[in-house]
């Protein structure tokens, strides 16, 4: 068993048992809470209590989590660009078009195939059987740093620090059109479409999301963005660009029409992270450089204005 603890913050007052639960961690979904809940491993200043409970300021809740199962996850010599490493942590600047954890078919090639090959399958167990280490995520196509934790120690103080938004988010990129304003904060929450399950959308009952954006470089019918995430809602930045008329170049979702660079794919880069190390306590910075494409895209941008 592992017993995970968390304090309640104020910027979480209200919300119910279960949304709280869920929302501690990448891979505690709204149904594996409320099955937590039942089960009674879910406890509120040591009570158990039902799901639609509101939670409130410093309310301690404890999660009693099962052992989890061997993975039987195959691990792949896969090459990984490894910006940072430790015995606690990995990070790794994922490549555009990996999947981050095996799922709907994807059993092969994925992030935590290749990490569980370079960790020697030394990874937190948190995530459960399919998602080792993984403490966040990023999309398929969006390319940059992601946290993977290799003792759950390390994976619950990291999944703290996310849930207090303490982890800076820094990501890189090009949308469609001129954006006008240099700076600008983009505050409309999320849910999931209601017309496609797949899909997210800006929704009035969906779940805070804010998004600060920064012009790096305008090109006419294009602009080139530094975007701070406060909030990691699923399709985020994606959504935001798109609901304000500026879609990611390359959206394939979320973005109608061809772009200039039949690009396929978002050209979106988690381009800096900062946080606390779990363990060492020491403040971290890390940078990962724009992928080639990227670079060739803005290169050819760069000609076309000068």
């Amino acid at each position: 068993m592992k017993e995970l603890i968390f304090k309640v913050n104020i910027n979480d007052i209200n919300q119910r048992l279960d949304t709280y639960v869920a929302s501690l961690d990448a891979v505690l979904s709204r149904s594996i809470a409320q099955r937590l809940i039942k089960e009674k491993k879910v406890t509120v200043n040591g009570k158990n209590i039902k799901e639609s409970y509101k939670v409130k300021e410093n309310d301690e809740i404890k999660i009693i989590l099962d052992e989890p199962k061997e993975t039987s996850i195959k691990a792949e010599n896969i090459k990984l660009d490894i910006v940072y490493e430790d015995e606690y942590i990995v990070v790794v600047n994922k490549p555009k078009g990996m999947v981050v954890h095996p799922g709907n078919g994807n059993t092969e090639g994925t992030l935590v195939n290749a990490v569980l090959n370079h960790c020697k399958g030394t990874l937190s167990g948190i995530g459960g059987e399919i998602r080792p280490g993984i403490v966040h995520r990023l999309d398929k196509d969006t390319s940059g740093l992601i946290i993977v934790a290799k003792c759950d120690e390390a994976h619950i103080k990291i999944s703290e620090q996310i849930k207090n938004h303490e982890v800076t988010k820094i990501y890189t990129a090009l949308v469609k059109g001129n954006i006008a304003e240099d700076n600008a904060t983009i505050d409309m929450p999320i849910g999931r479409s209601k017309q496609d399950r797949k899909k997210m959308e800006v929704r009035k009952d969906g779940k805070s999301a804010i998004s600060h954006i920064e012009v790096i470089k305008r090109y006419g019918n294009y602009t080139l963005l530094k975007v701070k995430i406060d909030t990691g809602r699923t399709h985020q930045i994606r959504v935001h660009l798109a609901k304000i008329g500026h879609p990611v170049v390359g959206d394939e979702v979320y973005s109608s029409g061809k772009n200039d660079f039949n690009v396929k794919g978002q050209m979106l880069h988690s381009t800096i992270l900062e946080f606390t190390h779990p363990i060492t306590n020491k403040k971290l910075h890390l940078e990962a450089e724009l992928p080639e494409y990227f670079k060739t895209v803005l290169n050819q941008l760069d000609l076309a204005v000068n």
